[in-house]
């Protein structure tokens, strides 16, 4: 297991850890229940180094990684960013991707233990371009603070900021598609299914273009007058910008919310982590917030209804099921692989299954495992992906994929765990909505 370079100091602060697929993170400081009210409330203090980190070098990384992934790398400027999929050439996840385009390269975040499978997939296609695949995760740690008072949190960091750039990752607008929805919008259905997209019974389901996830009047560049995003949905929002703090060296930070309030990532020299979580831990409690680890990270994740992948996507699984292809898809750019499925899929209908929310009895004797099958009536309708009690609904939730024909808000479908069939409810996500916290 992959130790943290903060371990110490996390053991010091009374951490519990746990293996992520191969690298050490940490459960929790003792009481996950005060970790996720921090995250709620005022604002939490993450070590995300556990995470994936890669760079793409050479003068034809831009191209060449527009190749390789489902969104528009090739038109972001220095300082912009992505959210996108690596696909197979039949469509099929291989890992999503936090794209941040910096001045001399292209630097890439996702789960754990998958740098390997990312780098093996993207030199696999390296043929004559200008590109090379470097690891940045012996370089580069991962902070983050997230929660309501995150901003709060950089705020008082009191960083040397002369051309303003810390201040236009705190106030730029939530990424696109990121912020927990408030407003769902649809296309009309196409006329017939594509058989190659069906699921082996002849089943494909209609098409919808699935939600802008802010309202009227918040997308950036929207005139809110319309119920449109702007031109640049796929990209606009998300952004990165190097800080050159003296005692911390280079630090790159961007508006990366993860659990629908307001949350930023900063990558931090190795060997000045230490002093970054200090630093950024200080701020926080300043603004009534503390360290949080992963048991709360998760919960809260699942409340704002955001699939992880490796828990609620995975090999299997085609963007769109997951309902990425609002925010990771672009059908504008280009070809890339697997560009072909994700088009037949737009034209002709969408997947046969789809991630949808649940809501469970309180009376639960345990949280239902990964896998565990929904039924409607006696037939087999879906399985479970992510389950959890929510804290700020005082209820048990969970995340799982349902079949078109009976995912519709507000089916009651039974749940097949501990031996025993219990009801379970779809409902609308997220489970909390900002309004909420």
């Amino acid at each position: 297991m992959g130790a943290l370079v903060l371990h110490e100091f996390h053991r010091e602060a009374g951490a519990r850890f746990l293996d992520l697929n191969g690298m050490e993170g940490v459960r929790d400081y003792g009481s996950a229940t005060a970790e996720h009210q921090a995250l709620r409330e005022s604002a939490g203090i993450l070590d995300l180094s556990f995470r994936g980190r890669l760079c793409v070098l050479g003068a034809d990384r831009r191209s060449f990684l527009n190749g390789q992934v489902t969104n528009n790398v090739k038109d972001l400027k220095t300082g912009e960013g992505c959210y996108a999929a690596l696909v197979t050439a039949r469509g099929k996840m291989q890992s999503d991707l936090n794209i941040y385009c910096l001045e001399n390269e292209l630097l890439l975040d996702f789960e754990p233990g998958l740098s390997a499978t990312v780098r093996a997939r993207l030199e696999k296609y390296i043929i004559a371009e200008d590109a090379q695949v470097a690891d940045a995760a012996p370089h580069y740690g991962l902070l983050s603070a997230q929660g309501p008072r995150a901003a709060a949190v950089l705020q008082g960091l009191s960083w040397r900021d002369p051309d303003g750039a810390l201040a236009g990752i705190i106030h730029a607008p939530p990424p696109f598609g990121w912020v927990a929805q408030a407003t769902r919008l649809s296309r009309p259905a196409t006329r017939r299914p594509d058989p190659k997209l069906t699921d082996g019974n002849g089943d494909a389901a209609p098409s919808s273009r699935a939600a802008f996830d802010l309202p009227p009047g918040q997308w950036p560049g929207g005139t809110g007058e319309s119920p449109v995003p702007p031109k640049n949905y796929e990209t606009c929002g998300l952004k990165v910008a190097r800080i050159e703090e003296t005692s911390l060296g280079e630090v790159y930070v961007a508006n990366q919310p993860r659990i629908g309030t307001a949350g930023f990532d900063l990558f931090v020299p190795a060997d000045k982590l230490p002093a970054a979580a200090e630093t950024l831990l200080t701020a926080a409690r300043a603004a009534g917030g503390r360290l949080c680890g992963w048991a709360a990270l998760e919960t809260a994740r699942i409340e704002a209804g955001r699939p992880r992948f490796g828990a609620d996507m995975d090999g299997t699984n085609l963007p769109p099921e997951a309902g990425l292809d609002d925010r990771a898809v672009s059908y504008s750019k280009g070809c890339y692989i697997g560009q072909e499925v994700m088009a037949r899929l737009r034209t002709y209908g969408q997947v046969a299954k789809a991630l949808r929310g649940l809501r469970l009895p309180d009376d639960l004797p345990a949280l239902p495992n990964r896998g565990d099958k929904l039924f409607l009536g006696a037939k087999e309708a879906g399985y479970i992906t992510s389950a959890a009690a929510s804290p700020a609904l005082r209820a048990n939730i969970a995340l799982g994929y349902v079949r078109r024909e009976a995912n519709r808000t507000g089916t009651e479908l039974l749940l097949e765990t501990g031996g025993k069939r219990i009801p379970a409810r779809i409902v609308d996500l997220p489970f909390v909505a900002p309004s909420q916290i």
